[in-house]
């Protein structure tokens, strides 16, 4: 017999009901944007256009309890109508930190920290359609996160996404897709300026298959300058040993508007079966944004050698792109 079981956040409704005495602050929110993009395989056309508007409302409970919900309508570049980017729910303390149910378009631990590296529009690897390591997080439908207080200048983030049961052969039953990740970020008070962190990820990719994935990270940022290496890794995918990325960028603030960043990564994919894509494929970028209150100019140049290991010549790739957006 099957059994199902659920849990709501209806049932904590007795600790979270917001009387009429308690504010409810509400807010809408938004950007809105353009650019001209073309590269060697012209994947975004050359010229696209995006917005999004954001709805959220917060109060505070009788019990001290921050409630809040929040709802995104994203007109998405390549769509022709516009659709749910977010909408999410979450209640917590200052004390206690916060949890959050997404029910469209929450991201992991990984998805937040996939490239942490500075730049001043886009990562170093966007446009060019390189291969990426398998360690991009999840984003999607049905997570649920928790996101510590800081402590002394450390922070904990757990996320997890629960997948349809599959069974194996042997009967066991198995949550493919079901994946669980964790990470932590200290900013030591002693040295302001600079951020560590570390996260690792388990996915089940299949019904016999475990994928793990592990990244660290360092930041320091000293006067207009931010400095920032990164460490990729995934194993135990299909025909394959282990992925593998390095990143470093650096930025600069030229003034309060103006930011200028150069980046690079270098890629592994150490699969056992694929020898003719041995080559470490090798992404670097130059990127600059002016800022003029809410609206921001911006522009990157990036390309990719040896795009998936390949070393022909037309493995070889270039991006631009030019772009203006509003923000309110």
């Amino acid at each position: 017999m099957n059994k199902l079981t659920k849990i709501g956040v209806s049932a904590l409704a007795g600790s979270l009901a917001l009387t009429a005495a308690n504010a409810i602050e509400m807010n809408v929110s938004g950007s809105a944007g353009g650019a001209f993009a073309t590269s060697d395989e012209n994947l975004k056309g050359d010229f696209y256009q995006y917005d999004s508007v954001t709805l959220s409302a917060s109060g505070e409970t009788d019990g001290g309890i921050t409630v809040s919900a929040s709802y995104e309508l994203d007109g998405a570049p390549w769509a022709a109508t516009s659709s749910y980017d977010n909408k999410s729910f979450s209640f917590g303390t200052d004390s206690m930190g916060t949890v959050t149910f997404h029910g469209h378009g929450g991201s992991s631990v990984m998805g937040q920290w996939d490239d942490v590296t500075p730049n001043a529009m886009e990562e170093v690897w966007d446009g060019t359609n390189g291969a990426d390591v398998r360690i991009d997080g999840r984003s999607g439908n049905n997570l649920i996160a928790y996101d510590s207080p800081s402590i002394n200048g450390v922070t904990f983030k757990l996320a997890h996404v629960q997948a349809a049961d599959s069974a194996t052969a042997t009967g066991n039953d198995v949550d493919v897709g079901a994946y669980t990740d964790w990470g932590i970020q200290v900013a030591p008070e002693m040295v302001e300026g600079l951020t560590l962190g570390y996260a690792q990820a388990t996915m089940e990719d299949t019904a016999t298959t475990e994928i793990d994935h592990y990244t660290y990270f360092i930041k320091y940022a000293v006067g207009g300058a931010t400095l920032g290496y990164q460490y990729h890794e995934a194993d135990g995918h299909t025909g394959a040993t282990t992925d593998e990325s390095t990143t470093w960028g650096v930025s600069y603030a030229v003034s309060d508007a103006m930011s200028i960043s150069y980046g690079q990564r270098d890629y592994n994919d150490n699969t056992a079966s694929d020898t003719a894509n041995s080559q470490e494929q090798e992404d670097s970028g130059f990127s600059v944004s002016y800022t003029m209150g809410g609206m921001t100019i911006s522009g990157h140049m990036n390309s990719t050698d040896n795009v998936g290991g390949n070393s022909n010549a037309s493995a070889d790739k270039e991006s631009y792109e030019l772009g203006l957006s509003f923000a309110f």
